[in-house]
């Protein structure tokens, strides 16, 4: 479907920084790359807004959020909430397969590049997707498909601010991070997994305000 394939388009441009922060979209010149309607351009620009991924901005069209939009804040703040009290549901009720599960995420995620040179400076699309599959693998063991929905919109509104993090504070050790979560995580150790977690979440929003600690 063609305004499926623009929408997907525009999503990915956007996520690889083709678009600077706080950059115009205009729908003009979005639909004569793509070589469709205004109608179709305008369609995928309202979806990527409801995702977090663009703002509509009054009597100025489209554009990608500003870098140091208070968002970022407001978003890292109610997976603060949230987030940890799923993990603490996840270590309780999480069975058998699904450690099995985590621990095979969090593999593949320690195995994919950060980065791949044709993709640009930002993270790699299979490293994000890595990324993406082991905190909801985490969240996963709660059994609650309502909270995982919640956990998908919040996790594709922070993209772009996960993304832009890695220029802020480039020292950050990521790796140890998510060891650390799946560790506490598989030893059931609820309280330091929360913990870890929160901090985790904290420090993409800190790197974007500049609040970052000097050590990871």
């Amino acid at each position: 479907m063609l305004s499926e394939q623009v929408y997907a388009h525009l999503r990915d441009a956007i996520l690889r920084g083709d678009h600077a922060p706080g950059a115009p979209l205009k729908p003009q010149d979005l639909a004569k790359a793509q070589g469709v309607s205004l109608a179709v351009v305008r369609e995928a620009l309202v979806r990527v807004v409801g995702e977090g991924l663009a703002d509509r901005l009054p009597n100025r069209g489209f554009a990608v959020p500003a870098f140091s939009d208070r968002r970022w804040q407001q978003i890292a703040e109610a997976r603060r909430t949230v987030e940890p009290v799923m993990l603490r549901m996840s270590i309780e009720r999480g069975d058998v397969d699904w450690e099995a599960r985590v621990r095979a995420a969090h593999h593949r995620l320690a195995r994919t590049p950060v980065y791949v040179p044709e993709e640009g400076e930002y993270y790699s699309g299979a490293w994000s997707e890595a990324h993406r599959v082991f905190h909801r693998t985490l969240l996963e063991g709660c059994g609650n498909p309502v909270l995982l929905e919640t956990f998908d919109r919040m996790w594709t509104a922070s993209e772009l601010a996960r993304r832009w993090s890695t220029h802020r504070n480039p020292g950050r050790d990521g790796v140890l991070e998510h060891r650390r979560l799946e560790e506490a995580a598989l030893a059931r150790d609820a309280d330091t997994a929360a913990e870890v977690l929160a901090r985790h979440l904290t420090r993409t929003a800190d790197v974007l305000t500049d609040r970052a600690p000097s050590n990871p």
